[in-house]
C-alpha cells in the first residue's frame, strides 16, 4: 500500500466516524414498517451523523446526506449475470434486503438495508416507473459495484454551490469536462441519478418553453444531483414512516365505540361481559345455598 492510499484510507475512516447516539434516544423512523413498505428501485434517503455528513449538509443545505437504491433480495434479481455480480460483492444471507450505495473510502458497494435501522430515513419512490425500466435502473446500479468514490466530484460540487462569478478561474468546477477515467468513479446521488437517466426518468430536469407554447425537457447533468433532489423532485412520491405514527395510533381508537363494553352476538343480542359474569356468579352462589 502506497503512502497516498494509506493517507486516503485514514482520512476516510476519520470522516466516516459517526457521532455517538445519546443513551435513551428514540429513532425518528419506524424501521420495521419501512422495511415492509420499501420496493425495488426505491431511493432511500439517510440523514447521516458522521463528519463527512456534516460537510455534505453544508454543501447541499439539506439534512439528507446520503442516498441509496433498494434492489430487493438476492433471488429477486432475475438475470444470472447480475446475480453473479452481486455474489462477487455480497456473501451474506440471501434473504437479506439489499441496497446499493456509494461510500467514501469504499466506493460502490452492496449492503443490507438493516444497516440503517435506527437512522432517520425516507423513501422516495419513482412514480409510474415501468417494470422493465425498474429492472434496468437496478441493473445499472449493480453494474457500478466496485467503482471508486469520486472525491474530486464532491469538491467540485462544493465549489459549484458558490456564486460562479466570485470563484477564481483556476478553482472553477471541472464537472462538465470530459475525462475518460472518471466513468469508473461515483458519488452516491450522482450514481443514482445516472441510473434513472439511463431510462430517461426525470429527477429535476430543465424545462424550456418553446416559441409554439410547448414545453421541452432537457436532461440535467447527473453530476449535479444531490440527495435532497430526490426529496424535492415532483416525480418521486415521498413515503415517511415516523416512529410514532399519529394516523395508526388515532384512527381506530377514535371510532365511536360503546363506552360500556357491550358485546353482541347479533343485532339485538348483546350483553356486558362484566355484568354477565356477576349475574352468573350470583346464580351459582344461590344454587349452593339451597
Amino acid at each position: 500500500m502506497g503512502i497516498k492510499s494509506y493517507l486516503s484510507g485514514r482520512l476516510a475512516v476519520f470522516l466516516n466516524r459517526e457521532k455517538p447516539v445519546p443513551p435513551g434516544s428514540l429513532p425518528m423512523t419506524d424501521y420495521e414498517r419501512l422495511s415492509e413498505e420499501v420496493r425495488r428501485a426505491d431511493v432511500l434517503l439517510v440523514e447521516g451523523q458522521s463528519r463527512v455528513s456534516e460537510v455534505i449538509k453544508i454543501i447541499t443545505n439539506s439534512s439528507w446526506t446520503h442516498a441509496a437504491i433498494y434492489v430487493g433480495r438476492f433471488d429477486e434479481i432475475q438475470e444470472g449475470v447480475l446475480q453473479n455480480k452481486v455474489a462477487e460483492h455480497f456473501s451474506g444471507d440471501p434473504n437479506e434486503q439489499l441496497i446499493i450505495e456509494v461510500l467514501l473510502g469504499r466506493g460502490t458497494i452492496i449492503a443490507p438495508l438493516r444497516k440503517y435501522a435506527g437512522k432517520h430515513l425516507r423513501i422516495c419512490r419513482p412514480r409510474s416507473l415501468s417494470r422493465n425500466d425498474r429492472d434496468q435502473v437496478i441493473a445499472f446500479a449493480i453494474n457500478q459495484l466496485g467503482h471508486d468514490y469520486d472525491i474530486r466530484q464532491m469538491l467540485d460540487l462544493a465549489r459549484f454551490m458558490l456564486p460562479y462569478s466570485i470563484i477564481p478561474r483556476r478553482w472553477r468546477s471541472t464537472l462538465f469536462e470530459h475525462n475518460p477515467g472518471d466513468s469508473t468513479r461515483n458519488v452516491c446521488s450522482s450514481m443514482l441519478a445516472a441510473a434513472f437517466d439511463s431510462v430517461r426518468y426525470p429527477i429535476l430536469p430543465i424545462a424550456r418553453l418553446m416559441q409554439d407554447g410547448s414545453v421541452q425537457l432537457l436532461r440535467r447533468n447527473v453530476k449535479l444531483n444531490t440527495p435532497k433532489d430526490f426529496d424535492y423532485s415532483p416525480y418521486f412520491d415521498i413515503i415517511k414512516h415516523p416512529y410514532f405514527n399519529f394516523d395508526e395510533i388515532a384512527a381506530y381508537r377514535s371510532l365511536p365505540w360503546d363506552k360500556q363494553g357491550v358485546i353482541c352476538n347479533v343485532e339485538g343480542d348483546c350483553f356486558i361481559p362484566s355484568q354477565s359474569l356477576t349475574a352468573a356468579s350470583e346464580t351459582q352462589d344461590a344454587d349452593r345455598s339451597r
